[in-house]
């Protein structure tokens, strides 16, 4: 059955927001570019003020973010990514703290507003179907939850299954587009990198379902796995890393307790090839992120496996990912929703991961956290902490128990400082626990 769409051009399509309106826009790869553009020339034009917009990391330019617009839009982030991370600290933009998992709960239970869900879909099916692709995360609940919703239609956008599917009826306004998916570009991993992923993989066991973010310590990890057998993914999202252990077997999901083949995300970010690899595949399943990001329903599945990364970290186990000091770096994300989850699963491991210091010589364990750092891990929540010195498990270890595991992984440069920095603080027992 061929279903005829009533097409309009992005400037017309824009003409359905209104001063004050909430709007959201389909996340990292899928951001609708032209309908971002056709606002922001209607910004120029002088026929907009205060219209707020939402939505996850972006790729690509975030123009209604420049300083220009102040009075016309304003931009309040669920997650700080690199384009928007200055206008944030600036001040012009603006951060809502929340985990992953309750970005679509601010929509559906009505504690943010949406007016208008800007979106990319693919090209209609037979069956007058279309699919969010790359981007379902808070954008199935904006859609739900819209006044209106204006969906840029491109053949770029992948065909993916879950509950990226959704009918033509829920769309309002449709435009046309041909723009390619924004793709993400990583960095080797450097030795360090090798290192830590060497730790992690040595912490993965057969039959793992695992959860990591993107980037160079993800990619190190990955590349250590294999020769191991029957791994699961349910993740926030995964990137080109999983494409070689998906075609050698080792990814497979036999182990799995639910979605058991399927590989469950709820957003991408890569090359052409891993949007190509969802494309129709029945194998990937990109569902809302109330499911994905549920601490309860990744505890379902056995040995669960989260691997997460940190700026800065306590000798008591605080860990630090979203700023540096009092300036928004990234955002909490989905680091508390799968540490805890994966703490909760049989057999589950709760891994932070990163550099005992930065690329500056400056050790990231601290005696204590930068003044204005915010806690996304607390000391209760962390289990296994990696760098590349090591792994140690922090679980039901004491104060001074942990921090002399902590201070065993840092840079050695660091060690006495940190060491006297301990001594100092838990008094002259200190050396003496354990």
């Amino acid at each position: 059955m061929k279903f005829d769409i009533k097409y309009v051009s992005a400037d017309e399509a824009v003409k359905a927001v209104k001063s004050g309106d909430h709007i959201h826009l389909s996340s990292v790869a899928s951001a609708p570019r032209i309908l971002i553009e056709a606002l922001c020339r209607r910004g120029d034009a002088g026929e907009l003020k205060n219209v707020s917009i939402h939505h996850l990391h972006t790729e690509g330019p975030a123009p209604y973010t420049d300083e220009k617009y102040e009075g016309v839009f304003f931009h309040q982030a669920f997650f700080v990514g690199g384009n928007v991370r200055k206008s944030v600290q600036a001040g012009y933009s603006d951060y809502i703290p929340v985990f992953l998992s309750e970005t679509q709960k601010l929509y559906r239970s009505g504690a943010l507003p949406v007016d208008v869900a800007m979106i990319q879909v693919s090209v209609p099916d037979k069956h007058g179907y279309v699919s969010l692709g790359t981007s379902v995360d808070a954008t199935l609940a904006a859609i739900e939850c819209a006044r209106t919703v204006i969906a840029v239609v491109n053949p770029h956008v992948p065909r993916a299954w879950g509950d990226a599917i959704i009918p033509m009826s829920m769309i309002d306004i449709f435009v046309e587009g041909d723009d390619p998916l924004q793709p993400a570009h990583f960095s080797e991993p450097n030795e360090v990198e090798k290192k830590i992923g060497m730790h992690c993989a040595n912490l993965i066991e057969d039959g793992a379902t695992l959860q990591m973010g993107i980037g160079a310590i993800p990619n190190a990890v990955l590349a250590q796995l294999g020769n191991h057998r029957n791994l699961g993914i349910h993740t926030e999202m995964f990137a080109d890393g999983v494409l070689p252990l998906v075609k050698k077997g080792v990814i497979n999901g036999a182990n799995k307790k639910i979605d058991r083949g399927k590989m469950v995300s709820t957003f991408l970010m890569g090359s052409q090839e891993c949007y190509d690899f969802i494309d129709d595949n029945p194998m990937v399943a990109m569902m809302d992120v109330g499911y994905t990001n549920d601490p309860y329903t990744i505890a379902r599945n056995p040995k669960v496996t989260a691997i997460n990364s940190a700026l800065q970290i306590d000798i008591t186990g605080q860990v630090c990912a979203d700023s540096l000091g009092t300036k928004f770096y990234s955002g909490v994300g989905g680091q508390i929703d799968f540490t805890y989850g994966a703490s909760l699963s049989e057999g589950g491991k709760a891994i932070i991961a990163m550099p005992s210091i930065t690329n500056k010589g400056i050790s990231k364990i601290a005696p204590t956290l930068t003044l204005g750092a915010g806690v996304v891990t607390t000391r209760n929540h962390i289990h296994w902490l990696v760098t590349e010195n090591g792994a140690v498990n922090l679980y039901g270890k004491s104060l001074q128990e942990r921090a002399r595991l902590i201070i065993s992984i840092a840079d050695p440069s660091a060690q006495e400082k940190l060491d006297r920095a301990a001594f100092e603080r838990f008094g002259p027992h200190y050396h003496f626990v354990g």
